[in-house]
């Protein structure tokens, strides 16, 4: 009987007119540019990287040496664990990124594609809307207001400038800050090629055209590493997917296209087109859709493409086949990486006949001491297995500022007898570390 009445006491209050008048909210999707800004983040965040990578030491270019440098470290040839293991890390993880996510590096990390858009942003700004450098050769729009001399001086500037400045990062792999700081102040270092200011300009012409003439046209029919990357895509790697089930809806919509600066049509993504996984149709859908309390007709996602005659389970079992293989290539690059680290010999001595004949016998050699540490070091050198004041070194000791090679002359004596000497060059620095070399000295008989 209670539960009858309290019924009956809930169905007079709905039926009461106070209630029956309270508005009823249906909460609808909000417009949000995120995933537009998480992309400006990537693509300033990649820019940051590309210039922390080179001045940290993590990895550049020293042209004077002819190495590469991993972690403040040269690297020679000779360092086969930390040469390979690096490679195959890089080679397999790139593949781990196209068979993922595809194309998305071109649209949330390439350089190019970035300065590109600020090209394009700038060139809508002073110029007009419809003014963009049309990948078919159509003819700029410019708008007859913004049509002044004024405004493409600005625009020349504006595109200078950040041309000035991508030209300065491909510097920092060949050089330290501190030579790159010399540079840009104009001060005076023997450290600095003469010929770097040419190089400079070179570059800096070269980000130049490419943003105010070639811009997304060399993203989509010029860029090698996109073609690369095509070979590792799959039906199942990231994409753009549109719902047809509501086609009606966009029927006379055209903002995805003309939202894509490659100029392709987003609801019709296929395998080896030239989507660059940005985003941008996905924002705006999104937020045109939103003002109608509706979610958007496009959207990112992993897995079977609509028009694959393949199932779900065998295009995600291929992919994960794949990555399984890469990774375990990744995880063996890293392990030989890492052990190429512990036996890093940082510095390296050898000797060699200076190549000077004295009668029959070569009595001089040259002995070559290395530093492949971006540090000061200090290295002694003692012979042995020669008698007491039958040899002279030219230095007892080798000093270095920073990464380098110092040759120091051992001269033998004539006075030796006939026959073969066992000659051992010990090198011993402040930090530990020491190495020996043995040189079979001959003396022929007179």
């Amino acid at each position: 009987m209670q539960f009858q009445a309290e019924n009956a006491r809930l169905r007079n209050m709905t039926s009461d007119s106070s209630f029956r008048n309270i508005p009823i909210t249906i909460a609808t999707p909000r417009v949000s540019q995120r995933l537009h800004w998480q992309r400006r983040a990537a693509q300033w965040g990649f820019i940051i990287l590309a210039i922390l990578v080179p001045v940290s030491g993590l990895f550049r270019i020293d042209p004077v040496a002819g190495a590469f440098v991993v972690l403040d470290r040269q690297i020679w040839w000779s360092d086969f664990f930390l040469v390979f293991g690096c490679w195959l890390v890089l080679a397999s993880a790139l593949v781990v990124v196209y068979s993922s996510v595809g194309t998305a590096f071109c649209g949330w990390a390439c350089p190019q594609n970035s300065l590109a858009e600020w090209a394009d942003h700038m060139t809508r700004r002073l110029l007009g809307k419809r003014a963009a450098v049309a990948l078919d050769g159509e003819k700029m729009r410019v708008a007859g207001a913004k049509n002044r001399l004024l405004n493409w001086l600005v625009l020349g500037v504006l595109l200078l400038l950040p041309s000035m400045l991508f030209a300065l990062v491909p510097l920092f792999y060949f050089y330290e800050p501190g030579v790159i700081l010399s540079f840009i102040t104009l001060r005076d270092d023997a450290r600095l090629a003469p010929s770097l200011h040419y190089i400079y300009t070179i570059f800096t012409l070269v980000f130049f055209v490419d943003a105010a003439f070639i811009r997304h046209f060399w993203c989509r029919f010029m860029c090698v590493y996109k073609v690369w990357q095509h070979g590792f895509k799959t039906r199942q790697t990231l994409h753009v997917a549109y719902d047809s089930s509501r086609a009606e809806e966009c029927a006379r919509c055209n903002l995805c296209v003309t939202s894509c600066f490659i100029d392709i049509d987003p609801r019709a993504t296929d395998i080896y087109d030239t989507c660059i996984n940005c985003g941008e149709c996905v924002t705006a859908c999104n937020n045109l859709q939103a003002r109608k309390g509706k979610p958007g007709l496009l959207r990112f996602t992993m897995g079977v493409r609509p028009d694959s005659r393949r199932g779900w389970r065998a295009n995600l079992g291929a992919l994960s086949e794949r990555l399984r293989w890469t990774l375990l290539f990744t995880a063996t690059g890293a392990v030989m990486f890492g052990f190429g680290l512990l036996a890093y010999e940082p510095m390296h001595l050898a000797a060699y006949r200076a190549d000077v004949e004295h009668a029959d016998n070569i009595q001089d050699y040259r002995v070559a001491v290395s530093n492949k540490l971006y540090r000061p070091a200090r290295v002694r050198l003692e012979v042995q297995g020669l008698p007491p004041g039958s040899y002279t070194l030219s230095q007892a000791e080798a000093v270095f500022t920073s990464a380098g090679r110092v040759d120091i002359t051992l001269h033998i004596a004539a006075t030796l007898p006939p026959g073969v000497h066992g000659v051992l060059i010990r090198a011993s620095a402040d930090d530990g570390w020491s190495d020996v070399f043995r040189v079979q000295h001959f003396v022929a008989k007179g």
